[in-house]
């Protein structure tokens, strides 16, 4: 797949791929920081893990959605609609 503004793929990054079991596959690092992250119920499948205090920390590093090509429109459209309806 060719780079575009739907997709971006930086092979000389240190941490590419980031997260385990996209290897060999197509691997978008457009949203190499996941603008999902803040939302709970984002389109991902995130883990959430409690601290000593009782504080949940989301974790995505078994999440691979927003590295999957075909995943841009979906992201994009789970943005607009948190910009227009936010909680």
């Amino acid at each position: 797949m060719e780079n575009s503004y739907k997709y971006f793929k930086n092979t000389k990054c240190k941490y590419f791929p980031c997260h385990k079991g996209m290897e060999g596959q197509e691997f978008n690092c457009l949203f190499c920081y996941c603008p999902m992250n803040p939302y709970r119920d984002c389109l991902g499948t995130p883990a959430y893990k409690k601290r000593k205090d009782n504080h949940e920390i989301k974790d995505c590093t078994n999440c691979n959605f927003p590295h999957k090509p075909e995943n841009y429109e979906a992201v994009i459209k789970f943005l607009s609609d948190k910009i227009k309806n936010p909680q």
